[in-house]
Protein backbone atom coordinates (compact mmCIF):
# COMPACT_ATOMS: atom_id res chain seq x y z
CA UNK A 1 0.00 0.00 0.00
CA UNK A 2 1.26 3.18 -0.68
CA UNK A 3 2.16 5.72 2.32
CA UNK A 4 -0.04 7.70 3.81
CA UNK A 5 -2.90 6.95 1.63
CA UNK A 6 -5.93 5.64 3.23
CA UNK A 7 -6.70 1.84 2.35
CA UNK A 8 -10.47 2.68 0.46
CA UNK A 9 -8.50 5.39 -1.78
CA UNK A 10 -5.90 2.76 -2.91
CA UNK A 11 -9.09 -0.12 -3.65
CA UNK A 12 -11.20 2.64 -5.29
CA UNK A 13 -10.59 1.37 -8.88
CA UNK A 14 -11.04 -2.43 -7.62
CA UNK A 15 -14.34 -1.01 -6.20
CA UNK A 16 -15.82 0.82 -8.82
CA UNK A 17 -15.49 -2.03 -11.47
CA UNK A 18 -16.52 -4.34 -9.47
CA UNK A 19 -19.50 -2.73 -8.51
CA UNK A 20 -20.37 -1.26 -12.16
CA UNK A 21 -19.89 -4.50 -13.20
CA UNK A 22 -22.09 -6.12 -10.81
CA UNK A 23 -24.66 -3.63 -11.97
CA UNK A 24 -24.44 -4.47 -15.44
CA UNK A 25 -23.68 -7.90 -15.97
CA UNK A 26 -25.72 -11.26 -15.30
CA UNK A 27 -25.66 -14.99 -15.64
CA UNK A 28 -28.39 -15.57 -17.80
CA UNK A 29 -27.44 -17.19 -20.52
CA UNK A 30 -28.48 -15.70 -24.03
CA UNK A 31 -30.16 -17.72 -26.46
CA UNK A 32 -27.71 -17.41 -29.16
CA UNK A 33 -25.51 -20.39 -27.31
CA UNK A 34 -27.38 -22.57 -28.87
CA UNK A 35 -30.16 -21.03 -30.91
CA UNK A 36 -27.57 -20.26 -34.10
CA UNK A 37 -31.11 -18.55 -35.12
CA UNK A 38 -30.71 -16.20 -32.27
CA UNK A 39 -29.30 -12.35 -32.13
CA UNK A 40 -25.72 -12.77 -31.52
CA UNK A 41 -24.35 -9.08 -31.20
CA UNK A 42 -19.79 -9.70 -30.88
CA UNK A 43 -17.82 -11.53 -33.37
CA UNK A 44 -15.07 -12.07 -36.22
CA UNK A 45 -16.09 -9.42 -38.85
CA UNK A 46 -18.36 -7.60 -36.60
CA UNK A 47 -20.91 -10.40 -37.62
CA UNK A 48 -21.67 -9.13 -41.39
CA UNK A 49 -23.26 -11.73 -42.22
CA UNK A 50 -22.50 -11.44 -46.17
CA UNK A 51 -18.71 -11.71 -45.00
CA UNK A 52 -19.20 -14.64 -43.39
CA UNK A 53 -20.74 -16.51 -45.76
CA UNK A 54 -18.18 -15.25 -48.27
CA UNK A 55 -15.63 -16.68 -45.77
CA UNK A 56 -17.05 -19.58 -46.12
CA UNK A 57 -17.37 -20.46 -41.86
CA UNK A 58 -20.18 -20.95 -39.51
CA UNK A 59 -19.68 -20.78 -35.23
CA UNK A 60 -21.59 -23.40 -33.95
CA UNK A 61 -19.80 -24.88 -31.42
CA UNK A 62 -20.38 -23.35 -27.61
CA UNK A 63 -17.95 -22.31 -25.51
CA UNK A 64 -16.71 -20.39 -22.39
CA UNK A 65 -13.92 -18.88 -21.17
CA UNK A 66 -13.07 -17.14 -17.98
CA UNK A 67 -12.40 -13.08 -17.63
CA UNK A 68 -10.35 -12.87 -14.20
CA UNK A 69 -9.51 -9.81 -12.99
CA UNK A 70 -7.53 -10.03 -9.43
CA UNK A 71 -9.05 -7.90 -7.09
CA UNK A 72 -5.59 -5.99 -6.54
CA UNK A 73 -5.22 -2.17 -5.13
CA UNK A 74 -4.81 -1.58 -8.70
CA UNK A 75 -7.20 -4.56 -10.43
CA UNK A 76 -5.36 -6.83 -12.79
CA UNK A 77 -6.89 -9.35 -15.37
CA UNK A 78 -5.66 -13.04 -15.59
CA UNK A 79 -4.02 -14.22 -19.19
CA UNK A 80 -2.79 -16.80 -20.09
CA UNK A 81 0.34 -17.55 -22.96
CA UNK A 82 -0.48 -21.04 -24.71
CA UNK A 83 1.95 -23.65 -25.69
CA UNK A 84 3.98 -23.17 -29.13
CA UNK A 85 2.48 -26.98 -30.05
CA UNK A 86 -0.96 -26.98 -29.66
CA UNK A 87 -3.06 -27.55 -33.11
CA UNK A 88 -4.99 -24.11 -32.60
CA UNK A 89 -4.41 -20.97 -31.64
CA UNK A 90 -0.76 -21.87 -30.93
CA UNK A 91 1.54 -19.02 -28.79
CA UNK A 92 -1.47 -16.55 -28.88
CA UNK A 93 -2.35 -15.03 -25.44
CA UNK A 94 -5.42 -16.28 -24.32
CA UNK A 95 -7.97 -16.50 -21.54
CA UNK A 96 -8.41 -19.92 -19.78
CA UNK A 97 -11.53 -21.83 -21.11
CA UNK A 98 -12.93 -23.97 -23.90
CA UNK A 99 -15.68 -26.24 -25.54
CA UNK A 100 -18.95 -26.69 -23.26
CA UNK A 101 -19.12 -30.35 -22.66
CA UNK A 102 -22.60 -32.15 -22.16
CA UNK A 103 -22.20 -32.92 -18.81
CA UNK A 104 -21.00 -29.24 -17.53
CA UNK A 105 -24.08 -27.92 -16.12
CA UNK A 106 -23.39 -24.33 -17.45
CA UNK A 107 -21.20 -21.66 -19.28
CA UNK A 108 -19.72 -21.04 -16.46
CA UNK A 109 -19.04 -24.05 -14.95
CA UNK A 110 -17.49 -25.18 -18.37
CA UNK A 111 -15.35 -22.13 -17.41
CA UNK A 112 -14.49 -22.92 -13.89
CA UNK A 113 -13.50 -26.51 -15.15
CA UNK A 114 -11.15 -24.87 -17.68
CA UNK A 115 -9.54 -22.28 -15.56
CA UNK A 116 -8.84 -25.65 -13.17
CA UNK A 117 -7.56 -28.43 -15.95
CA UNK A 118 -5.69 -25.20 -17.78
CA UNK A 119 -3.91 -23.19 -14.85
CA UNK A 120 -5.42 -24.87 -11.88
CA UNK A 121 -6.95 -21.98 -10.66
CA UNK A 122 -9.74 -23.11 -7.80
CA UNK A 123 -12.97 -22.03 -7.78
CA UNK A 124 -12.90 -21.26 -4.12
CA UNK A 125 -10.62 -18.08 -5.24
CA UNK A 126 -13.32 -17.55 -8.07
CA UNK A 127 -16.45 -14.98 -7.42
CA UNK A 128 -18.75 -15.26 -10.71
CA UNK A 129 -20.35 -11.88 -11.69
CA UNK A 130 -21.98 -12.44 -14.91
CA UNK A 131 -21.32 -13.12 -18.70
CA UNK A 132 -20.51 -10.43 -21.49
CA UNK A 133 -22.24 -10.80 -25.03
CA UNK A 134 -21.55 -13.87 -26.92
CA UNK A 135 -18.95 -13.88 -29.09
CA UNK A 136 -18.86 -15.83 -32.64
CA UNK A 137 -15.62 -16.87 -34.27
CA UNK A 138 -13.57 -18.02 -37.38
CA UNK A 139 -12.62 -21.40 -36.08
CA UNK A 140 -15.92 -22.02 -34.92
CA UNK A 141 -16.98 -21.41 -32.05
CA UNK A 142 -19.32 -19.21 -30.13
CA UNK A 143 -17.69 -18.10 -26.86
CA UNK A 144 -19.67 -16.76 -23.60
CA UNK A 145 -16.85 -14.97 -21.46
CA UNK A 146 -17.49 -15.05 -17.69
CA UNK A 147 -16.15 -11.86 -15.84
CA UNK A 148 -15.30 -12.94 -12.41
CA UNK A 149 -13.81 -11.37 -8.90
CA UNK A 150 -10.45 -13.55 -8.40
CA UNK A 151 -9.28 -13.08 -5.00
CA UNK A 152 -5.55 -11.96 -5.31
CA UNK A 153 -3.97 -14.72 -2.99
CA UNK A 154 -4.69 -17.25 -5.67
CA UNK A 155 -2.40 -20.05 -6.38
CA UNK A 156 -1.74 -21.77 -9.96
CA UNK A 157 -0.59 -24.98 -10.99
CA UNK A 158 -0.02 -24.95 -14.93
CA UNK A 159 -1.00 -27.71 -17.11
CA UNK A 160 2.15 -27.78 -19.43
CA UNK A 161 0.41 -29.16 -22.03
CA UNK A 162 -1.34 -26.03 -22.78
CA UNK A 163 -0.58 -23.14 -21.75
CA UNK A 164 2.88 -21.71 -21.34
CA UNK A 165 2.79 -19.21 -18.59
CA UNK A 166 0.15 -17.49 -17.05
CA UNK A 167 0.13 -13.56 -16.38
CA UNK A 168 -1.12 -10.34 -15.29
CA UNK A 169 -1.63 -7.49 -17.11
CA UNK A 170 -3.81 -4.09 -15.30
CA UNK A 171 -7.06 -3.79 -15.80
CA UNK A 172 -6.79 0.07 -16.64
CA UNK A 173 -4.31 -0.15 -19.15
CA UNK A 174 -7.06 -2.17 -20.82
CA UNK A 175 -9.33 -0.44 -20.75
CA UNK A 176 -8.09 2.58 -21.79
CA UNK A 177 -9.95 2.69 -25.66
CA UNK A 178 -6.57 4.63 -26.74
CA UNK A 179 -4.69 1.44 -26.24
CA UNK A 180 -7.26 -0.35 -28.24
CA UNK A 181 -5.29 -0.70 -31.69
CA UNK A 182 -7.98 -1.57 -34.90
CA UNK A 183 -6.15 -3.59 -37.25
CA UNK A 184 -6.85 -5.60 -40.99
CA UNK A 185 -5.54 -8.17 -42.34
CA UNK A 186 -6.64 -10.43 -45.77
CA UNK A 187 -8.04 -13.64 -44.85
CA UNK A 188 -9.31 -15.92 -47.27
CA UNK A 189 -9.56 -12.98 -49.67
CA UNK A 190 -11.78 -10.82 -46.96
CA UNK A 191 -10.27 -8.17 -45.13
CA UNK A 192 -10.82 -8.56 -41.61
CA UNK A 193 -10.36 -6.41 -38.59
CA UNK A 194 -9.68 -6.80 -35.42
CA UNK A 195 -8.07 -5.55 -32.08
CA UNK A 196 -4.60 -5.48 -30.37
CA UNK A 197 -3.51 -4.21 -27.03
CA UNK A 198 0.38 -4.45 -26.54
CA UNK A 199 1.25 -4.44 -23.59
CA UNK A 200 5.13 -4.72 -23.54
CA UNK A 201 6.31 -7.53 -24.98
CA UNK A 202 2.66 -9.15 -25.02
CA UNK A 203 0.91 -8.82 -27.83
CA UNK A 204 -2.85 -9.12 -26.90
CA UNK A 205 -4.77 -9.40 -30.35
CA UNK A 206 -7.79 -11.24 -32.03
CA UNK A 207 -10.77 -12.92 -29.86
CA UNK A 208 -9.14 -11.95 -26.88
CA UNK A 209 -8.66 -8.27 -27.58
CA UNK A 210 -12.01 -8.36 -28.98
CA UNK A 211 -13.50 -9.66 -25.89
CA UNK A 212 -11.44 -7.38 -23.51
CA UNK A 213 -13.11 -4.63 -25.69
CA UNK A 214 -16.72 -5.88 -25.12
CA UNK A 215 -15.52 -5.35 -21.82
CA UNK A 216 -15.06 -1.87 -21.84
CA UNK A 217 -18.12 -1.02 -23.56
CA UNK A 218 -20.61 -3.31 -21.30
CA UNK A 219 -18.43 -1.52 -18.21
CA UNK A 220 -17.63 1.68 -18.91
CA UNK A 221 -19.17 2.81 -22.61
CA UNK A 222 -22.44 4.62 -22.38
Amino acid sequence: MQPGVPIDEVAAPTHEFLARARARLNLDVPAALDDHTATAVRGDLDLDDELWEKAGVKATRPAAVLVPVVERPEPTVLLTLRTPDLRSHSGQIAFPGGKIDADDQSPLAAALREADEEIGLDARFIEPIGYLDLYLTFSGYRILPTVARVDPDYRLTINPAEVAEAFEVPLDFLMQPGNHQRHKRDWKGIERHYFAMPFGERYIWGVTAGILRNLYERIYAG
